[in-house]
């Protein structure tokens, strides 16, 4: 009998403190509310307070999916961390993770494809679970702690930044959960949004820092404007043609979760209506790589999840350019 990877339960975390627009907009010393909120539709955002670390987030939302599923953390076989802001350089942020969650029989190892890095670290714990005998659960996580990495003399980055995590413990049963993926990239974009001191291209000599200041997140230069709008009904189409359904077959779109106006028109693009999506940008700031499971388990707490056999669709997209889609049937 073929064993196929069920999504489990759903976890996520946000720091306690809040960040307003108008906090912002007085760090920054220029007042970006207005246009954030009627072009982008960011209200609010989580920070990380002092001490606290991208593996503290991921443990809590982690914590939160294991409890919700009544599973221990001696049952876990694999824990999958997507970051693109790690504890370290070396070694992972999942072998952090998997000591303070105490999931001692687990493997581990980090996912660094950027803002997609979660919806591939989806795809890869589902293979996994269909190929590994042995392995009862996967955690897959994500966290960002894109706060640390903010320059405030950029207003076209510190006010979209947030940080959270969010995970999903998958499980094997007998009716399929997990259908189909998609991942595509355009590598010629790898140089043009990222942190791009601190790695072994530009180390954080003194030099460096001197010349081009600490790690920091940039944008060096633009990517396409219709970019998402463009790539995104190729990713998730990619995904949904191999398992033969259509855009009106899917029962919850979740999409990256950098800018309302976006997901508002990609509804539009494929035809569908917005109450098939769910947004948490709004409170919650841009959260990176979790933020498409952020909003599945925040939608789910608030009452607005899927019901059994429910199609959901995963898109996400970030700096390389790399992107992932994922299908799944909702087996509650």
């Amino acid at each position: 009998m073929a064993r196929v990877a069920q999504i489990i339960s759903t976890g996520s975390y946000v720091p306690e403190r809040v960040v307003t627009n108008a906090e912002i907009d007085e760090i920054m010393g220029v007042s970006t509310s207005e246009w954030l909120e009627a072009n982008v539709g960011i209200l609010e955002r989580r920070w990380m307070v002092d001490g606290q670390t991208t593996s503290d987030l991921i443990v809590e939302a982690g914590k939160r999916a294991m409890e919700k599923a009544g599973v221990s953390p001696e049952q876990i076989g694999l824990v999958i961390v997507s970051t693109d802001t790690p504890d370290y350089l070396s070694p992972s942020t999942s072998i952090v993770v998997q000591h303070k969650l105490g999931v001692v029989n687990a493997g581990c190892y980090d996912v660094n494809s950027a803002c997609a890095g979660w919806v591939t670290a989806l795809d890869l714990g589902a293979r996994y679970l269909a190929t590994e005998p042995s392995a009862e659960y996967v955690l897959v996580t994500g966290g960002y702690g894109m706060s640390r990495y903010l320059d405030f003399q950029d207003k076209k980055t510190a006010n979209l930044f947030a940080d959270g995590a969010g995970a999903a413990l998958l499980g094997i049963g007998e009716e399929p959960g997990f259908l189909a993926s998609n991942l595509l990239a355009k590598g010629e974009f790898h140089d043009a949004l990222g942190i791009y001191t601190g790695g072994v291209n530009r180390p954080a000599t003194p030099e460096n820092i001197e010349k081009f200041g600490p790690p920091k997140v940039e944008f060096v230069r633009k990517f396409p404007k219709t970019f998402n709008t463009e790539y995104w009904p190729l990713l998730v189409k990619g995904a949904l043609d191999k398992v033969n359904l259509s855009y009106d077959d899917v029962d919850l779109f979740l999409w990256t979760q950098l800018n309302l106006r976006t997901i508002e028109y990609m509804m539009e693009l494929l035809k569908q209506p917005i109450e098939k999506t769910y947004w948490v940008m709004d409170k919650w700031g841009y959260t990176g790589s979790p933020c498409v499971i952020m909003a599945l388990d925040d939608a789910i707490t608030h009452g607005r999840g899927p019901k059994p056999g429910d199609v959901i669709v995963f898109c996400a997209s970030g700096g390389g350019i790399s992107m992932a889609s994922s299908v799944w049937k909702w087996t509650g």
